[in-house]
């Protein structure tokens, strides 16, 4: 039997365990080829005139896909490699030449890896049609492409990928030479230490990750910020990760420590056992439960923070665009049937000095108001302005930056600021700045260059882009704003980053579940003598599945707890930032992650089922 044949029978008899491994690796490669076809696609480049950012974010995705799959990649090889070194070290025992083996290694990677390729490139033609429908929907626009090919695409796919299958085949190769034959055979029974409670590190840890987290809620204008600058965000970030790790190698280790010395808890079942097993390994497991945590947590904010965005797309745009149409110049023919409102309105601009700058003002009079704001539903009737008052319109309004105005002067008259909105009442790309409320007449006495503009309400804006754009044409001047061509544009760039993120989050908790997988499934082969033990002493089926759920389920939602935990402070920053509400968004985000994360957890508690009792029907 050639070198060859004896890897492809040991990838057969080892189908099981590398199931998942190769079920990932080959997601991932529909993910890649999916945003290379987008990359060269010639359909894809001429929508590029329409949301030129697609280029440039699917190539900076490819890259991080690249990095995140490599290293996961890598990771995964690593516990193939333990598991396997008692096999490696009987190939030794029986005189075959460690250059053999290596190349036996060698080959089985290979081997996966192209089967995996061919498998991912082949599926991801296919998906990439559907997943490139999925882009344009999410972008809202309505065209049609034919099935997306591009040889560029697979070539570079495939060339990505033969580059990290051959240098993790070449690392297993070098297992061979990196151990002595003892070793080999003693690798899975090597373990940490009992790790001991060190206060110190247990205070640490919980300081670190509660800084982090004051930090992360302190507003731009806070001596945080002033003291650090642009650091702030990588000093958070470091405090988050080394919080992390310290609550996994420190703080857990006190909890389960006291949780073993409660004996009405210790000595209930097979806890004791449960608690033993996760903290004597506790130190092996903190750096992979760290990356998880961190993983999860950043798949939690960016995929969130993105979701948000899409999800108040229409919101955000009305903020800004009020009207559906607005522009500068007459009234142009509408059908009236679509009409809600059409307001024309008169408008003077004046600049004013104040002790720190010169800033340019827009003026309407009271009549004006009442009319715009009744077709936007605002409520103003407390507002009565005199003569010698005036109110503010500033769309851009926080309280924290906009400086407090009590009077402006214009037309050598000194005006008191009797109320101040927070609102935009012109679409801002038509008519930016701050808007001053002025009576009638106080409005006919200013002597300043006038402007006309009309404002146009009509039903379900969304649905007339011809219309915005015949306007548009019609406009002969460059202030034309509609609230359906921004949000196009809108739901073009966020449609975009949701559909990168979302995939990329996906692929990123792919390969966390995987990771935690590989992990248990590591366990599990180290501690199936142990179960065999406890059940042939008399402990029922029932318990050791229930100490089996405990154990893996420790591994998976400790670190979900904590990138949840990551995620939600992070996004509160965030929607506190930009001024907006993203509770909705964010929860579905976040149960749609939890659900995908359970599914791992009952892979992983049927395969560890499946090796604990394989063994034990062996003994039997």
């Amino acid at each position: 039997m050639t070198l060859f044949n004896l890897a492809l029978k040991n990838i057969r008899r080892n189908m099981k365990s590398y199931g998942l491994y190769i079920g990932s690796t080959i997601f991932s490669i529909i993910i890649f080829l999916t945003f290379a076809t987008l990359k060269h696609s010639g359909d894809i480049s001429g929508l590029a005139e329409q949301s030129k950012q697609i280029s440039g974010i699917m190539s900076a995705s490819a890259f991080v896909l690249i990095i995140f799959v490599a290293i996961f990649i890598l990771y995964s090889n690593s516990f193939f490699m333990r598991k396997r070194k008692k096999e490696v070290a009987l190939y030794a025992l029986m005189g075959v030449r460690k250059q053999k083996i290596g190349f036996l290694l060698f080959f089985e990677n290979m081997v996966i890896g192209m089967v995996s390729l061919i498998v991912g490139v082949v599926s991801g033609f296919f998906l990439s049609q559907l997943l490139l429908s999925l882009l344009l929907k999410l972008m809202g626009l309505n065209i049609g492409i034919g099935l997306a090919f591009s040889p560029n695409a697979v070539i570079e796919t495939i060339i990505v990928f033969l580059i990290i299958f051959l240098f993790t085949s070449l690392q297993g190769y070098r297992v061979i030479y990196r151990f002595k034959l003892i070793d080999l055979f003693h690798a899975s029974k090597k373990g940490e230490e009992l790790p001991k409670t060190r206060v110190i590190s247990v205070i640490l840890g919980l300081a670190t990750l509660a800084g982090a987290y004051w930090l992360a809620l302190q507003d731009l204008t806070s001596e945080a910020w002033r003291l650090l600058g642009l650091a702030m965000p990588i000093v958070i970030i470091a405090l988050t990760v080394l919080g992390t790790y310290l609550i996994f190698n420190s703080v857990l280790v006190f909890v389960l420590q006291m949780l073993k010395k409660r004996k009405f808890w210790a000595w209930k079942g097979l806890n004791l056992m449960t608690a033993s097993q996760v903290l004597y390994r506790i130190r092996g497991n903190a750096k992979t439960l760290t990356i998880i945590a961190t993983l999860s947590a950043t798949t939690i904010t960016a995929g969130g923070a993105v979701f948000g965005l899409y999800y108040d797309t229409e919101e955000n745009v009305e903020q800004y665009t009020p009207f559906s149409f607005m522009w500068e110049g007459q009234e142009e023919a509408i059908d009236d049937s679509i009409v809600k409102e059409s307001i024309h309105v008169d408008t003077k601009n004046i600049r004013i000095n104040s002790e720190q700058m010169e800033k340019a003002y827009t003026v309407i009079d009271h009549s004006a108001f009442e009319q715009l704001a009744e077709a936007l539903e605002w409520d103003i009737d407390s507002l009565n302005i005199t003569e010698d008052e005036v109110a503010l319109i500033e769309p851009f309004y926080d309280e924290q930056w906009t400086e407090d105005v009590k009077e402006v002067s214009f037309n050598k008259v000194d005006y008191e600021v009797v109320q101040i909105y927070g609102e935009s009442i012109f679409n801002i790309s038509t008519v930016p700045g701050t808007v001053i409320v002025a009576h009638d007449k106080a409005y006919n006495d200013l002597n300043a260059e006038e402007s006309t503009y009309q404002a146009v309400q009509v039903e379900n804006y969304k649905e007339h882009l011809d219309l915005s754009q015949e306007l548009e044409a019609k406009s002969s001047t460059v202030d034309f704003s509609s609230a359906v061509q921004d949000f196009q544009d809108s739901l073009e760039g966020t449609g975009i980053m949701l559909f990168v993120g979302s995939f990329l989050g996906l692929v990123f908790l792919v390969a966390t579940g995987s990771i935690i997988f590989f992990k248990m499934m590591t366990e599990a082969e180290d501690d199936k003598d142990k179960y065999s033990i406890l059940y042939k002493i008399g402990v029922p089926e029932k318990e050791i599945k229930r100490t089996i759920r405990y154990q893996v389920g420790f591994i998976f939602i400790a670190p979900l707890i904590l990138g949840l935990l990551h995620g939600t402070v992070a996004l509160i920053a965030f929607s506190s930032l930009f001024q907006m509400e993203l509770w909705v968004p964010i929860t579905i985000w976040m149960l749609a992650y939890v659900f995908i994360y359970i599914i791992y957890y009952f892979i992983t508690i049927r395969g560890f089922h499946k090796t604990i009792f394989n063994t034990i029907q062996e003994g039997n």
